[in-house]
Protein backbone atom coordinates (compact mmCIF):
# COMPACT_ATOMS: atom_id res chain seq x y z
CA UNK A 1 0.00 0.00 0.00
CA UNK A 2 1.21 3.54 -0.68
CA UNK A 3 2.96 4.96 2.36
CA UNK A 4 3.09 1.58 4.17
CA UNK A 5 5.83 1.12 6.77
CA UNK A 6 5.50 -2.69 6.96
CA UNK A 7 9.12 -4.07 6.91
CA UNK A 8 8.09 -6.89 4.60
CA UNK A 9 6.63 -4.46 2.09
CA UNK A 10 9.72 -2.26 2.33
CA UNK A 11 12.06 -5.21 1.75
CA UNK A 12 9.93 -6.37 -1.20
CA UNK A 13 10.06 -2.91 -2.76
CA UNK A 14 13.84 -2.81 -2.31
CA UNK A 15 14.23 -6.18 -4.04
CA UNK A 16 12.11 -5.02 -6.99
CA UNK A 17 14.11 -1.80 -7.25
CA UNK A 18 17.31 -3.86 -7.44
CA UNK A 19 15.97 -5.88 -10.39
CA UNK A 20 17.06 -4.77 -13.83
CA UNK A 21 13.67 -4.51 -15.51
CA UNK A 22 15.15 -4.37 -18.99
CA UNK A 23 17.08 -7.60 -18.41
CA UNK A 24 13.93 -9.25 -17.05
CA UNK A 25 12.00 -8.19 -20.16
CA UNK A 26 14.72 -9.73 -22.34
CA UNK A 27 14.53 -13.00 -20.42
CA UNK A 28 10.73 -13.11 -20.73
CA UNK A 29 11.05 -12.53 -24.48
CA UNK A 30 13.48 -15.47 -24.71
CA UNK A 31 11.04 -17.67 -22.77
CA UNK A 32 8.17 -16.54 -25.03
CA UNK A 33 10.12 -17.74 -28.05
CA UNK A 34 10.38 -21.22 -26.46
CA UNK A 35 6.77 -21.53 -25.25
CA UNK A 36 5.61 -23.92 -28.00
CA UNK A 37 8.68 -26.09 -27.55
CA UNK A 38 8.08 -26.40 -23.79
CA UNK A 39 4.43 -27.35 -24.27
CA UNK A 40 5.44 -29.95 -26.89
CA UNK A 41 8.05 -31.37 -24.52
CA UNK A 42 5.47 -31.55 -21.75
CA UNK A 43 3.13 -33.49 -24.06
CA UNK A 44 5.87 -36.02 -24.76
CA UNK A 45 6.42 -36.45 -21.00
CA UNK A 46 2.71 -37.23 -20.60
CA UNK A 47 3.10 -40.11 -23.02
CA UNK A 48 6.27 -41.34 -21.34
CA UNK A 49 5.20 -41.08 -17.69
CA UNK A 50 1.49 -41.72 -18.01
CA UNK A 51 1.86 -45.45 -17.38
CA UNK A 52 4.22 -45.04 -14.39
CA UNK A 53 2.71 -42.07 -12.57
CA UNK A 54 -0.91 -42.66 -13.51
CA UNK A 55 -2.85 -41.06 -16.31
CA UNK A 56 -5.08 -38.87 -14.14
CA UNK A 57 -2.02 -37.29 -12.52
CA UNK A 58 -0.04 -36.62 -15.73
CA UNK A 59 -3.08 -35.28 -17.61
CA UNK A 60 -3.91 -32.94 -14.74
CA UNK A 61 -0.26 -31.95 -14.53
CA UNK A 62 -0.16 -31.20 -18.27
CA UNK A 63 -3.31 -29.06 -18.12
CA UNK A 64 -1.91 -27.00 -15.26
CA UNK A 65 1.54 -26.57 -16.87
CA UNK A 66 0.14 -25.72 -20.33
CA UNK A 67 -2.26 -23.26 -18.74
CA UNK A 68 0.58 -21.48 -16.95
CA UNK A 69 2.60 -21.36 -20.17
CA UNK A 70 -0.36 -19.91 -22.06
CA UNK A 71 -0.95 -17.32 -19.34
CA UNK A 72 2.72 -16.28 -19.40
CA UNK A 73 2.68 -16.02 -23.18
CA UNK A 74 -0.51 -13.97 -23.17
CA UNK A 75 0.60 -11.55 -20.47
CA UNK A 76 4.02 -10.96 -22.04
CA UNK A 77 3.15 -11.37 -25.72
CA UNK A 78 3.76 -7.68 -26.45
CA UNK A 79 7.00 -5.80 -25.92
CA UNK A 80 5.45 -3.53 -23.34
CA UNK A 81 7.77 -1.76 -20.92
CA UNK A 82 8.59 -3.88 -17.87
CA UNK A 83 7.19 -2.11 -14.82
CA UNK A 84 7.58 -3.17 -11.16
CA UNK A 85 3.99 -4.52 -11.19
CA UNK A 86 4.65 -6.57 -14.33
CA UNK A 87 7.95 -7.74 -12.81
CA UNK A 88 6.07 -9.20 -9.80
CA UNK A 89 3.75 -11.09 -12.14
CA UNK A 90 6.65 -12.34 -14.25
CA UNK A 91 8.64 -13.65 -11.28
CA UNK A 92 5.54 -15.28 -9.79
CA UNK A 93 4.82 -17.08 -13.06
CA UNK A 94 8.44 -18.23 -13.30
CA UNK A 95 8.24 -19.80 -9.82
CA UNK A 96 4.87 -21.44 -10.57
CA UNK A 97 6.05 -22.81 -13.93
CA UNK A 98 9.17 -24.35 -12.44
CA UNK A 99 7.27 -25.72 -9.46
CA UNK A 100 4.66 -27.32 -11.73
CA UNK A 101 7.21 -28.82 -14.13
CA UNK A 102 9.40 -30.16 -11.30
CA UNK A 103 6.40 -31.88 -9.68
CA UNK A 104 6.50 -34.45 -12.49
CA UNK A 105 10.05 -35.45 -11.60
CA UNK A 106 9.23 -35.67 -7.90
CA UNK A 107 5.96 -37.64 -8.21
CA UNK A 108 6.17 -39.67 -11.39
CA UNK A 109 9.07 -42.08 -10.72
CA UNK A 110 8.07 -43.09 -7.14
CA UNK A 111 6.50 -46.43 -8.05
CA UNK A 112 9.80 -47.63 -9.58
CA UNK A 113 11.94 -47.20 -6.48
CA UNK A 114 15.48 -45.75 -6.40
CA UNK A 115 15.93 -46.03 -10.16
CA UNK A 116 12.81 -43.99 -10.60
CA UNK A 117 14.22 -41.35 -8.26
CA UNK A 118 17.42 -41.27 -10.34
CA UNK A 119 15.41 -40.76 -13.55
CA UNK A 120 13.46 -37.97 -11.88
CA UNK A 121 16.76 -36.36 -10.82
CA UNK A 122 17.98 -36.47 -14.42
CA UNK A 123 14.72 -34.86 -15.54
CA UNK A 124 15.21 -32.03 -13.05
CA UNK A 125 18.89 -31.63 -14.05
CA UNK A 126 17.80 -31.15 -17.67
CA UNK A 127 15.23 -28.59 -16.57
CA UNK A 128 17.93 -26.72 -14.61
CA UNK A 129 20.17 -26.67 -17.71
CA UNK A 130 17.34 -25.16 -19.77
CA UNK A 131 16.78 -22.60 -17.00
CA UNK A 132 20.43 -21.51 -17.31
CA UNK A 133 20.31 -21.01 -21.08
CA UNK A 134 16.87 -19.37 -21.19
CA UNK A 135 17.34 -16.87 -18.37
CA UNK A 136 20.95 -15.82 -18.86
CA UNK A 137 19.86 -12.21 -19.47
CA UNK A 138 18.35 -11.70 -16.00
CA UNK A 139 19.62 -12.71 -12.58
CA UNK A 140 16.11 -12.29 -11.12
CA UNK A 141 14.52 -14.53 -13.74
CA UNK A 142 17.20 -17.19 -13.28
CA UNK A 143 16.83 -17.17 -9.50
CA UNK A 144 13.03 -17.38 -9.64
CA UNK A 145 13.06 -20.25 -12.15
CA UNK A 146 15.87 -22.14 -10.42
CA UNK A 147 14.56 -22.03 -6.85
CA UNK A 148 11.80 -24.68 -7.19
CA UNK A 149 14.12 -27.03 -9.13
CA UNK A 150 16.82 -26.65 -6.45
CA UNK A 151 14.32 -27.59 -3.73
CA UNK A 152 13.05 -30.56 -5.76
CA UNK A 153 16.47 -31.98 -6.64
CA UNK A 154 17.60 -31.86 -2.99
CA UNK A 155 14.27 -33.37 -1.91
CA UNK A 156 15.06 -36.31 -4.20
CA UNK A 157 17.55 -37.51 -1.58
CA UNK A 158 14.78 -37.90 0.99
CA UNK A 159 12.52 -39.42 -1.65
CA UNK A 160 15.19 -42.01 -2.43
CA UNK A 161 15.39 -43.07 1.23
CA UNK A 162 11.58 -43.10 1.40
CA UNK A 163 11.30 -45.60 -1.44
CA UNK A 164 14.00 -47.97 -0.13
CA UNK A 165 17.46 -46.54 -0.73
CA UNK A 166 20.07 -46.61 2.07
CA UNK A 167 20.90 -43.44 3.98
CA UNK A 168 24.33 -43.48 2.36
CA UNK A 169 22.84 -43.51 -1.12
CA UNK A 170 20.36 -40.82 -0.12
CA UNK A 171 23.18 -38.62 1.18
CA UNK A 172 25.14 -39.20 -2.03
CA UNK A 173 22.11 -38.26 -4.14
CA UNK A 174 21.53 -35.14 -2.04
CA UNK A 175 25.16 -34.12 -2.42
CA UNK A 176 24.90 -34.64 -6.20
CA UNK A 177 21.76 -32.47 -6.27
CA UNK A 178 23.52 -29.67 -4.40
CA UNK A 179 26.48 -29.88 -6.81
CA UNK A 180 24.11 -29.67 -9.77
CA UNK A 181 22.56 -26.48 -8.37
CA UNK A 182 25.98 -24.97 -7.61
CA UNK A 183 27.23 -25.89 -11.09
CA UNK A 184 24.11 -24.34 -12.60
CA UNK A 185 24.81 -21.09 -10.76
CA UNK A 186 28.45 -21.10 -11.89
CA UNK A 187 27.49 -21.84 -15.49
CA UNK A 188 24.87 -19.08 -15.38
CA UNK A 189 27.42 -16.58 -14.06
CA UNK A 190 29.82 -17.45 -16.89
CA UNK A 191 27.20 -17.40 -19.65
CA UNK A 192 25.65 -14.20 -18.26
CA UNK A 193 29.07 -12.55 -18.30
CA UNK A 194 29.62 -13.62 -21.91
CA UNK A 195 26.09 -12.54 -22.84
CA UNK A 196 26.55 -9.10 -21.31
CA UNK A 197 29.89 -8.71 -23.06
CA UNK A 198 28.19 -9.61 -26.34
CA UNK A 199 25.42 -7.10 -25.65
CA UNK A 200 27.99 -4.40 -24.91
CA UNK A 201 29.93 -5.28 -28.05
CA UNK A 202 26.75 -5.18 -30.11
CA UNK A 203 25.81 -1.80 -28.62
CA UNK A 204 29.32 -0.47 -29.30
CA UNK A 205 29.16 -1.76 -32.86
CA UNK A 206 25.77 -0.11 -33.35
CA UNK A 207 27.11 3.14 -31.90
CA UNK A 208 30.09 3.10 -34.23
CA UNK A 209 27.88 2.24 -37.20
CA UNK A 210 25.63 5.16 -36.31
CA UNK A 211 28.66 7.44 -36.00
CA UNK A 212 29.99 6.21 -39.35
CA UNK A 213 26.63 6.84 -41.01
CA UNK A 214 26.52 10.31 -39.45
CA UNK A 215 30.04 10.98 -40.71
CA UNK A 216 29.11 9.85 -44.23
CA UNK A 217 25.98 11.99 -44.11
CA UNK A 218 28.02 14.97 -42.93
CA UNK A 219 30.53 14.38 -45.71
CA UNK A 220 27.74 14.18 -48.27
CA UNK A 221 26.20 17.38 -46.94
CA UNK A 222 29.60 19.07 -47.03
CA UNK A 223 30.16 17.91 -50.60
CA UNK A 224 26.73 19.23 -51.59
CA UNK A 225 27.53 22.66 -50.13
CA UNK A 226 30.99 22.73 -51.71
CA UNK A 227 29.48 21.61 -55.00
CA UNK A 228 26.98 24.45 -55.00
CA UNK A 229 29.62 27.02 -54.07
CA UNK A 230 32.16 25.78 -56.64
CA UNK A 231 29.67 25.49 -59.47
CA UNK A 232 28.91 29.22 -59.23
CA UNK A 233 32.42 30.45 -60.14
CA UNK A 234 32.90 27.61 -62.65
CA UNK A 235 29.70 28.66 -64.42
CA UNK A 236 31.03 32.21 -64.63
CA UNK A 237 34.39 30.98 -65.97
CA UNK A 238 32.71 28.90 -68.66
CA UNK A 239 30.29 31.68 -69.60
CA UNK A 240 33.04 34.28 -69.83
CA UNK A 241 35.29 31.97 -71.83
CA UNK A 242 32.47 31.14 -74.26
CA UNK A 243 31.69 34.84 -74.78
CA UNK A 244 35.36 35.76 -75.35
CA UNK A 245 35.79 32.84 -77.75
CA UNK A 246 32.68 33.94 -79.65
CA UNK A 247 33.73 37.56 -80.02
CA UNK A 248 37.55 37.36 -79.84
CA UNK A 249 40.14 36.84 -82.55
CA UNK A 250 43.51 35.18 -82.90
CA UNK A 251 45.37 34.50 -79.65
CA UNK A 252 42.48 35.81 -77.58
CA UNK A 253 40.20 33.19 -79.06
CA UNK A 254 42.73 30.45 -78.32
CA UNK A 255 43.21 31.64 -74.72
CA UNK A 256 39.45 31.65 -74.20
CA UNK A 257 39.26 28.09 -75.47
CA UNK A 258 42.03 27.12 -73.03
CA UNK A 259 40.09 28.68 -70.14
CA UNK A 260 36.97 26.83 -71.24
CA UNK A 261 38.84 23.52 -71.39
CA UNK A 262 40.25 24.11 -67.90
CA UNK A 263 36.75 24.90 -66.61
CA UNK A 264 35.46 21.70 -68.16
CA UNK A 265 38.24 19.73 -66.42
CA UNK A 266 37.27 21.33 -63.09
CA UNK A 267 33.65 20.35 -63.75
CA UNK A 268 34.65 16.75 -64.45
CA UNK A 269 36.71 16.59 -61.25
CA UNK A 270 33.86 18.07 -59.22
CA UNK A 271 31.41 15.54 -60.68
CA UNK A 272 33.79 12.69 -59.81
CA UNK A 273 34.06 13.87 -56.21
CA UNK A 274 30.28 14.14 -55.91
CA UNK A 275 29.75 10.70 -57.42
CA UNK A 276 32.27 9.22 -54.97
CA UNK A 277 30.50 10.85 -52.03
CA UNK A 278 27.11 9.58 -53.21
CA UNK A 279 28.46 6.06 -53.78
CA UNK A 280 29.97 6.02 -50.27
CA UNK A 281 26.64 7.13 -48.82
CA UNK A 282 24.66 4.63 -50.91
CA UNK A 283 22.57 7.46 -52.34
CA UNK A 284 23.49 7.14 -56.01
CA UNK A 285 20.63 5.63 -58.04
CA UNK A 286 20.62 4.34 -61.61
CA UNK A 287 17.81 4.63 -64.14
CA UNK A 288 16.10 2.13 -66.39
CA UNK A 289 15.25 4.08 -69.55
CA UNK A 290 15.22 2.93 -73.17
CA UNK A 291 18.04 4.36 -75.31
CA UNK A 292 19.87 3.68 -78.57
CA UNK A 293 22.97 1.71 -77.60
CA UNK A 294 24.44 1.74 -81.10
CA UNK A 295 24.17 5.53 -81.30
CA UNK A 296 25.70 5.90 -77.84
CA UNK A 297 28.74 3.84 -78.84
CA UNK A 298 29.07 5.69 -82.15
CA UNK A 299 28.95 9.03 -80.34
CA UNK A 300 31.72 7.90 -78.00
CA UNK A 301 33.92 6.94 -80.95
CA UNK A 302 33.33 10.29 -82.67
CA UNK A 303 34.05 12.16 -79.45
CA UNK A 304 37.43 10.51 -78.86
CA UNK A 305 38.58 10.11 -82.48
CA UNK A 306 40.05 13.64 -82.61
CA UNK A 307 42.23 13.02 -79.53
CA UNK A 308 43.38 9.67 -80.93
CA UNK A 309 44.31 11.36 -84.21
CA UNK A 310 46.26 14.06 -82.36
CA UNK A 311 48.40 11.37 -80.69
CA UNK A 312 48.81 9.42 -83.92
CA UNK A 313 46.79 6.46 -82.61
CA UNK A 314 44.29 4.30 -84.42
CA UNK A 315 40.88 4.17 -82.73
CA UNK A 316 38.92 1.12 -83.86
CA UNK A 317 35.34 0.03 -83.22
CA UNK A 318 34.55 -3.69 -83.65
CA UNK A 319 31.13 -5.28 -83.28
CA UNK A 320 28.88 -2.41 -84.34
CA UNK A 321 26.76 -4.58 -86.66
CA UNK A 322 25.88 -7.03 -83.87
CA UNK A 323 25.00 -4.30 -81.37
CA UNK A 324 21.26 -3.94 -80.67
CA UNK A 325 19.78 -0.50 -81.03
CA UNK A 326 17.24 -0.19 -78.23
CA UNK A 327 18.12 -1.36 -74.72
CA UNK A 328 16.98 -0.22 -71.27
CA UNK A 329 19.45 1.05 -68.71
CA UNK A 330 21.21 4.18 -67.48
CA UNK A 331 22.75 5.63 -70.63
CA UNK A 332 24.35 8.52 -68.72
CA UNK A 333 26.28 6.20 -66.40
CA UNK A 334 27.23 3.81 -69.22
CA UNK A 335 28.55 6.80 -71.17
CA UNK A 336 30.47 7.94 -68.08
CA UNK A 337 32.12 4.52 -67.68
CA UNK A 338 33.07 4.31 -71.36
CA UNK A 339 34.48 7.85 -71.26
CA UNK A 340 36.73 6.86 -68.36
CA UNK A 341 37.90 3.63 -69.99
CA UNK A 342 38.59 5.15 -73.44
CA UNK A 343 40.15 8.29 -71.93
CA UNK A 344 42.56 6.19 -69.84
CA UNK A 345 43.45 3.99 -72.82
CA UNK A 346 44.28 7.03 -74.98
CA UNK A 347 46.09 8.75 -72.11
CA UNK A 348 48.54 5.90 -71.48
CA UNK A 349 49.02 4.71 -75.08
CA UNK A 350 51.72 6.48 -77.13
CA UNK A 351 52.00 4.11 -80.09
CA UNK A 352 49.68 1.65 -81.79
CA UNK A 353 45.93 1.59 -81.31
CA UNK A 354 42.97 1.57 -78.98
CA UNK A 355 40.24 -0.92 -79.88
CA UNK A 356 36.67 -0.89 -78.60
CA UNK A 357 35.17 -4.35 -79.08
CA UNK A 358 31.45 -4.81 -78.35
CA UNK A 359 29.73 -8.15 -77.83
CA UNK A 360 26.08 -8.91 -77.08
CA UNK A 361 24.64 -12.33 -76.25
CA UNK A 362 21.29 -13.48 -74.83
CA UNK A 363 21.38 -13.37 -71.04
CA UNK A 364 19.22 -14.82 -68.27
CA UNK A 365 15.51 -14.00 -68.04
CA UNK A 366 15.44 -12.32 -71.43
CA UNK A 367 18.25 -9.84 -70.69
CA UNK A 368 21.02 -8.79 -73.07
CA UNK A 369 24.54 -9.60 -71.84
CA UNK A 370 26.64 -6.65 -73.00
CA UNK A 371 30.42 -6.66 -72.94
CA UNK A 372 32.49 -3.69 -74.05
CA UNK A 373 36.25 -4.31 -74.12
CA UNK A 374 38.65 -1.37 -74.39
CA UNK A 375 42.00 -2.77 -75.49
CA UNK A 376 45.15 -0.67 -75.82
CA UNK A 377 48.75 -1.24 -76.90
CA UNK A 378 50.19 0.83 -74.08
CA UNK A 379 52.87 -0.06 -71.52
CA UNK A 380 50.69 -2.53 -69.65
CA UNK A 381 50.75 -3.14 -65.90
CA UNK A 382 52.27 -5.53 -63.38
CA UNK A 383 50.15 -7.70 -61.09
CA UNK A 384 50.82 -5.33 -58.19
CA UNK A 385 49.68 -2.34 -60.24
CA UNK A 386 46.52 -4.15 -61.32
CA UNK A 387 45.70 -4.95 -57.68
CA UNK A 388 45.82 -1.20 -56.84
CA UNK A 389 44.07 -0.04 -59.97
CA UNK A 390 40.56 0.47 -58.55
CA UNK A 391 41.57 2.09 -55.24
CA UNK A 392 40.23 5.66 -54.95
CA UNK A 393 42.88 8.42 -55.28
CA UNK A 394 45.44 5.74 -56.21
CA UNK A 395 47.88 6.35 -59.07
CA UNK A 396 50.11 3.59 -60.42
CA UNK A 397 53.21 5.73 -60.01
CA UNK A 398 54.01 9.13 -58.56
CA UNK A 399 54.82 10.39 -62.07
CA UNK A 400 51.36 9.58 -63.43
CA UNK A 401 49.63 12.55 -61.82
CA UNK A 402 52.48 14.82 -62.90
CA UNK A 403 52.53 13.64 -66.52
CA UNK A 404 48.86 12.90 -67.16
CA UNK A 405 46.88 14.62 -64.39
CA UNK A 406 43.82 13.12 -62.76
CA UNK A 407 42.97 12.04 -59.22
CA UNK A 408 42.66 8.27 -59.58
CA UNK A 409 38.90 8.45 -59.05
CA UNK A 410 37.72 7.58 -62.55
CA UNK A 411 38.27 3.82 -62.52
CA UNK A 412 37.08 3.41 -58.92
CA UNK A 413 33.85 5.24 -59.72
CA UNK A 414 33.43 3.32 -62.98
CA UNK A 415 33.65 -0.06 -61.29
CA UNK A 416 31.26 1.02 -58.51
CA UNK A 417 28.80 2.30 -61.12
CA UNK A 418 29.04 -0.96 -63.06
CA UNK A 419 28.34 -2.97 -59.90
CA UNK A 420 25.48 -0.64 -59.02
CA UNK A 421 23.95 -1.57 -62.39
CA UNK A 422 24.45 -5.29 -61.69
CA UNK A 423 27.63 -5.66 -63.74
CA UNK A 424 31.38 -5.34 -63.24
CA UNK A 425 34.65 -4.29 -64.86
CA UNK A 426 37.42 -6.86 -65.42
CA UNK A 427 41.00 -6.01 -66.30
CA UNK A 428 43.81 -8.12 -67.74
CA UNK A 429 47.26 -6.76 -68.45
CA UNK A 430 50.86 -7.83 -68.94
CA UNK A 431 53.73 -5.44 -68.43
CA UNK A 432 54.88 -4.21 -71.82
CA UNK A 433 51.93 -5.73 -73.72
CA UNK A 434 49.04 -3.34 -73.14
CA UNK A 435 45.84 -3.74 -71.15
CA UNK A 436 42.25 -4.81 -71.65
CA UNK A 437 39.33 -3.40 -69.63
CA UNK A 438 36.00 -5.19 -70.07
CA UNK A 439 32.69 -3.67 -68.97
CA UNK A 440 30.02 -6.33 -68.45
CA UNK A 441 26.34 -5.42 -67.97
CA UNK A 442 22.99 -7.20 -68.17
CA UNK A 443 20.56 -4.84 -69.93
CA UNK A 444 16.85 -5.20 -70.54
CA UNK A 445 15.49 -4.97 -74.10
CA UNK A 446 14.33 -1.41 -74.83
CA UNK A 447 11.15 -0.09 -76.37
CA UNK A 448 10.75 2.85 -78.70
CA UNK A 449 8.93 5.76 -77.07
CA UNK A 450 7.11 8.54 -78.90
CA UNK A 451 8.64 11.01 -76.46
CA UNK A 452 12.14 10.09 -77.56
CA UNK A 453 12.68 12.67 -80.27
CA UNK A 454 15.91 13.99 -81.63
CA UNK A 455 16.81 17.45 -80.32
CA UNK A 456 16.81 20.25 -82.81
CA UNK A 457 20.26 21.08 -84.18
CA UNK A 458 19.25 24.66 -84.99
CA UNK A 459 20.71 27.30 -82.64
CA UNK A 460 18.29 28.89 -80.22
CA UNK A 461 17.17 32.38 -81.07
CA UNK A 462 14.83 34.12 -78.67
CA UNK A 463 14.80 37.66 -79.96
CA UNK A 464 12.41 39.74 -77.86
CA UNK A 465 11.70 36.93 -75.36
CA UNK A 466 11.36 38.24 -71.81
CA UNK A 467 13.44 36.17 -69.35
CA UNK A 468 13.57 36.72 -65.58
CA UNK A 469 16.83 35.50 -64.00
CA UNK A 470 16.46 34.86 -60.25
CA UNK A 471 19.72 34.28 -58.33
CA UNK A 472 21.20 35.68 -55.12
CA UNK A 473 24.75 35.53 -56.49
CA UNK A 474 25.89 38.38 -58.76
CA UNK A 475 28.38 36.15 -60.57
CA UNK A 476 25.61 33.75 -61.52
CA UNK A 477 23.39 36.57 -62.76
CA UNK A 478 26.19 38.00 -64.88
CA UNK A 479 27.11 34.57 -66.23
CA UNK A 480 23.52 33.81 -67.24
CA UNK A 481 23.21 37.23 -68.86
CA UNK A 482 26.35 36.54 -70.90
CA UNK A 483 25.01 33.16 -72.00
CA UNK A 484 21.68 34.68 -73.07
CA UNK A 485 23.12 37.65 -74.98
CA UNK A 486 23.79 35.69 -78.22
CA UNK A 487 20.11 34.60 -78.26
CA UNK A 488 19.04 38.28 -78.11
CA UNK A 489 16.60 37.77 -75.24
CA UNK A 490 15.54 40.55 -72.88
CA UNK A 491 16.99 39.74 -69.44
CA UNK A 492 15.66 41.06 -66.14
CA UNK A 493 17.36 40.06 -62.87
CA UNK A 494 16.04 39.49 -59.35
CA UNK A 495 18.27 38.88 -56.33
CA UNK A 496 15.89 36.79 -54.21
CA UNK A 497 12.71 34.75 -54.33
CA UNK A 498 10.73 37.57 -52.69
CA UNK A 499 12.00 40.14 -55.24
CA UNK A 500 11.13 37.74 -58.05
CA UNK A 501 7.54 37.36 -56.81
CA UNK A 502 7.21 41.15 -56.65
CA UNK A 503 8.30 41.48 -60.30
CA UNK A 504 6.18 38.53 -61.41
CA UNK A 505 3.11 40.12 -59.88
CA UNK A 506 3.34 43.27 -62.05
CA UNK A 507 5.24 42.29 -65.21
CA UNK A 508 4.76 39.53 -67.74
CA UNK A 509 7.65 37.19 -68.61
CA UNK A 510 8.01 34.34 -71.07
CA UNK A 511 10.44 32.22 -69.01
CA UNK A 512 11.79 32.31 -65.46
CA UNK A 513 15.29 30.98 -64.67
CA UNK A 514 15.06 30.20 -60.94
CA UNK A 515 18.01 29.30 -58.73
CA UNK A 516 16.96 26.55 -56.32
CA UNK A 517 19.29 27.41 -53.43
CA UNK A 518 18.85 30.95 -52.15
CA UNK A 519 18.83 32.29 -48.59
CA UNK A 520 15.44 33.05 -47.12
CA UNK A 521 12.94 31.93 -49.75
CA UNK A 522 14.50 29.35 -52.06
CA UNK A 523 13.51 28.77 -55.68
CA UNK A 524 11.11 25.91 -54.98
CA UNK A 525 9.20 27.88 -52.36
CA UNK A 526 8.97 30.90 -54.68
CA UNK A 527 7.66 28.69 -57.49
CA UNK A 528 5.01 27.14 -55.25
CA UNK A 529 3.78 30.61 -54.31
CA UNK A 530 3.81 31.68 -57.97
CA UNK A 531 1.75 28.68 -59.01
CA UNK A 532 -0.75 29.10 -56.17
CA UNK A 533 -1.50 32.81 -56.53
CA UNK A 534 -3.38 34.55 -59.35
CA UNK A 535 -1.26 36.73 -61.58
CA UNK A 536 0.05 37.24 -65.11
CA UNK A 537 2.82 34.63 -64.69
CA UNK A 538 0.97 31.84 -62.94
CA UNK A 539 1.49 29.52 -65.94
CA UNK A 540 4.87 30.92 -67.07
CA UNK A 541 7.49 28.15 -67.55
CA UNK A 542 10.02 28.03 -64.70
CA UNK A 543 13.41 26.43 -65.34
CA UNK A 544 15.30 25.35 -62.22
CA UNK A 545 18.98 26.26 -62.01
CA UNK A 546 20.35 23.65 -59.62
CA UNK A 547 23.69 22.31 -58.51
CA UNK A 548 22.27 18.80 -58.13
CA UNK A 549 20.79 16.54 -60.78
CA UNK A 550 19.82 13.66 -58.51
CA UNK A 551 16.44 12.03 -59.05
CA UNK A 552 15.25 13.31 -55.68
CA UNK A 553 16.23 16.89 -56.52
CA UNK A 554 14.50 16.74 -59.91
CA UNK A 555 11.35 15.29 -58.33
CA UNK A 556 11.29 18.10 -55.77
CA UNK A 557 11.59 20.68 -58.55
CA UNK A 558 8.70 19.12 -60.48
CA UNK A 559 6.60 18.89 -57.31
CA UNK A 560 7.16 22.60 -56.69
CA UNK A 561 5.77 23.43 -60.15
CA UNK A 562 9.00 23.83 -62.14
CA UNK A 563 8.92 22.77 -65.77
CA UNK A 564 12.56 21.92 -66.48
CA UNK A 565 16.01 22.10 -64.92
CA UNK A 566 19.58 22.99 -65.93
CA UNK A 567 22.52 21.80 -63.85
CA UNK A 568 25.42 23.94 -62.71
CA UNK A 569 28.01 24.57 -64.03
CA UNK A 570 25.72 25.68 -66.84
CA UNK A 571 26.45 24.59 -70.37
CA UNK A 572 25.29 27.17 -72.92
CA UNK A 573 23.81 24.51 -75.20
CA UNK A 574 21.87 22.95 -72.31
CA UNK A 575 20.52 26.35 -71.28
CA UNK A 576 19.41 27.26 -74.80
CA UNK A 577 17.81 23.83 -75.26
CA UNK A 578 15.83 24.27 -72.02
CA UNK A 579 14.65 27.71 -73.17
CA UNK A 580 13.57 26.27 -76.50
CA UNK A 581 11.59 23.53 -74.77
CA UNK A 582 9.94 26.08 -72.46
CA UNK A 583 8.89 28.32 -75.34
CA UNK A 584 7.52 25.36 -77.30
CA UNK A 585 4.92 24.90 -74.54
CA UNK A 586 3.47 28.33 -75.27
CA UNK A 587 1.34 29.29 -78.24
CA UNK A 588 2.95 31.91 -80.55
CA UNK A 589 0.01 34.25 -79.99
CA UNK A 590 0.54 34.01 -76.24
CA UNK A 591 4.24 34.81 -76.59
CA UNK A 592 3.59 37.74 -78.87
CA UNK A 593 1.11 39.18 -76.40
CA UNK A 594 3.69 38.81 -73.65
CA UNK A 595 6.39 40.56 -75.65
CA UNK A 596 4.14 43.27 -77.16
Amino acid sequence: MPGSTDPTVIRGAAVLNAINLEDLATAMAARRAQARMRIGLAASFVLCFGTFAGWPFVIGWFCLYAGLQALEHRLFANDDAMTPARARIALTLLVLNSATFGALGLHGPFPDGPWGVASGSLLLAGAILNTVTTNMASRAAFTAALAPFAVYIVAMAFAAVWVGATARHGLLLGFAGVMIVISAVMIWRTTARVYRAEVRARAESERRRSEAESAVAAKSAFMAVVSHELRTPISAILAGAAEIERTGEGATKGNARLIGDAGSMMTALLNDLLDMAKLDAGRLAVEQVSFDLRSLLADQMRFWRAQAKTKGLRLRFIGAAATPRLVAGDSLRIRQILNNLISNALKFTDHGSVTVRVGCTPGEAGTIALSVAVIDTGPGMSEDQVSRLFAPFEQLEASVARDHGGTGLGLAISRDLARLMGGDIDVTSTLGEGASFVLRLALQPGEASPSQVEPSAAPFSGGGVQVLVVDDHEINRRALTLMLEPAQVVVTCATSGADALTLLAVRTFDVVLMDCNMPGMDGRAATRILRGAPGPNRATPVIAITGSTSDQDVRECVAAGMNDHVAKPIDVADLHAALARALETQAPSERSSRTA
